[in-house]
């Protein structure tokens, strides 16, 4: 078998989307099933980026950490990279991350090159992200409820916020792209779909 080399890129998709919110608000959820409603696509969890360091990994705390910090960007540096190669090649990339911080939000708008970026906010209250994380498979023993304050304080008036507490997954992606589709149609020539 001989593997020619072919040309990677091509029309670029139509945008990118930032799903985020406090663990357990259902972001990998929601965002695999938003990219499998897309034609073409990516789901980048950036919580995958982060387990690919084998050696010196800190993990976001709540506790103050300078190196978990550091890493935090990295690891969304690392998500906007591989999203715009995405789009170059024609797929939408659906990112997914637990984004609280206003500067850590600005991070990704200055290093993510795709336009137009849609940044939704999974919003199901703290009570019900408390409890999706204790009955998840992937069940986390921090309580990062303390979380949806500082979001709903720094990121109050960013993106479109979704109240996901009493919505199915399907209805959360319909909500998703009712936001999203029409802007990228405007703005790109093109909905996301």
């Amino acid at each position: 078998m001989t593997l020619n080399p072919v040309p990677v890129d091509r029309e670029p998709a139509a945008g990118a989307v930032l799903l985020t919110g406090i663990p357990g608000s259902g972001k990998s959820t929601v965002a695999a099933a938003l990219a499998a409603r897309l034609r073409m696509s990516a789901h980048i969890e950036v919580d995958g980026l982060q387990e690919m360091i084998v050696s010196g990994g800190q993990w976001p705390s709540l506790a103050a950490n300078a190196e978990a910090d550091r890493q935090i960007f990295l690891r969304a540096r690392n998500a906007c990279l591989l999203a715009d190669s995405f789009v170059r090649a024609g797929f939408v990339p659906v990112l997914d991350d637990v984004v609280v911080r206003r500067s850590h939000l600005d991070f990704y708008r200055t290093t993510l090159a795709t336009v137009p970026f849609h940044v939704v906010v999974l919003a199901p209250g703290p009570a019900v992200a408390w409890q999706r994380n204790r009955t998840r498979e992937k069940v986390l023993s921090t309580d990062w409820s303390p979380l949806d304050e500082a979001m709903r304080s720094e990121l109050g008036q960013q993106g479109t916020w979704i109240d996901n507490a009493a919505q199915t997954i399907d209805e959360t992606v319909d909500a998703i792209l009712s936001v999203t589709a029409p802007a990228s149609g405007s703005e790109a020539g093109q909905p996301l779909r």
